[in-house]
């Protein structure tokens, strides 16, 4: 006998849910994919090769390490839920990836490889975080699960990531992926999804939609953090640009990023930079998907992790059905091209595991 139908209301919480957990993790991907090509390069070294990024720009577009981080965060965190510990993601990160005889290790960025150097060596959380790059944007490409999985929870979410976080990253890292994480969960309950019409919808208590994802990952960190600073600096540039009239695209582009970029410096995965750009690119595009992804691509940088970000706000916030459709075709099952033993695994599986989570949770 099967069991009784659950009553409209529940179902369709359930339903919203599901659909915010799609778009969040499958803008997680489609934004990785299409920032791909434009990884630590200038808005000019952009514009000199294509124009003005609007699509993929390579016939066979895949994600990079943040798509299958997330996947590996996303795995941890459904086998494990609101009890998961410091030593499960050690465990984890040995028995997926430290551990396994596979040659090299193929991917990733510099937080990863610390850390990884510093398990192999046999030194345990939260000595495995103490390398050079502990305040990467690593943990926050991978942020995006925990929000899906803590759907209206902020604090829980940052609870959570911030667990995760400790085996690789330290201090503005961990902030970077609390912000992100913050935000996916405020996003999922924002407002129903559905396909953005660019405007700027209402949330909770009469705040936009937006503002409220932006309130919930400031309400995480520490308001005197890097973190926060350049968030606040991203987002307070994209809306003063709302405001111009005469503004392009591109000077909005420029605005956000002269913001909080800091000129000179050789690293592009600064937690506190890339946060700021992702949020910066959502604000201005009021949460619209394409709009959120393009402009964090287009402004250069770490743009695969900035546009991943950018689109698993907006995807949580507006839902799969969002995502351009073309876009979201191209996104297959991970290739295992950073983390073998990710391959085969699709983000929307990952969804579907997290997502009755966030909808218990929130029920």
């Amino acid at each position: 006998m099967s069991p009784p139908d659950p009553p409209p209301s529940t179902a369709g919480a359930l339903d919203t849910l599901r659909e915010g957990a799609r778009g969040a993790m499958l803008g997680l991907a489609v934004g990785d994919a299409l920032g791909a090509p434009a990884e630590n390069m200038k808005p000019s070294q952009i514009r000199r090769r294509w124009g003005r990024i609007e699509g993929y720009v390579e016939d066979d577009p895949a994600g990079t390490d943040d798509t299958e981080y997330a996947i590996f965060s996303g795995l941890l965190l459904a086998a494990h839920g609101s009890a998961l510990t410091v030593a499960h993601v050690e465990a984890a990160w040995h028995q997926w990836i430290a551990d396994r005889d596979e040659g090299p290790f193929r991917g990733a960025g510099f937080s990863e490889r610390g850390t990884l150097e510093n398990l192999r060596r046999g030194l345990a959380a939260p000595i495995s975080a103490q390398h050079r790059h502990a305040w990467s944007d690593g943990l926050a490409m991978r942020a995006a699960p925990f929000g899906v999985f803590a759907a209206g929870r902020p604090a829980e979410a940052a609870r959570l990531v911030a667990i995760d976080g400790t085996v690789s990253h330290d201090g503005e890292g961990i902030y970077g992926g609390q912000a992100v994480a913050a935000g996916v969960a405020a996003a999922m309950v924002a407002l129903p999804q559905g396909p953005s019409t660019g405007g700027s919808p209402l949330g909770p208590e009469g705040t936009s939609a937006t503002d409220a994802v932006i309130a919930a990952a400031l309400s995480v960190v520490p308001e005197d953090s890097w973190t926060a600073r350049s968030l606040r600096r991203a987002v307070g540039a994209a809306q003063r640009s709302r405001h111009d009239p005469g503004i392009t695209q591109l000077g909005i582009e420029r605005a956000v990023r002269s913001a909080v970029v800091v000129g000179g410096y050789p690293w592009t995965d600064l937690a506190p930079e890339a946060v700021g750009l992702a949020f910066g690119a959502f604000a201005a595009a009021r949460g619209d998907f394409a709009r959120s992804v393009l402009t964090a691509v287009n402004m250069g940088r770490d743009a695969d992790t900035t546009a991943a970000v950018a689109g698993a706000l907006a995807g949580a916030l507006t839902g799969a059905a969002a995502i351009p459709e073309p876009w979201a075709a191209a996104i297959g099952p991970a290739r295992g091209s950073c983390l073998p033993s990710m391959a085969g695994y699709h983000v929307l599986d990952i969804a579907e595991l997290l997502a009755p989570a966030g909808a218990e949770a929130a029920a």
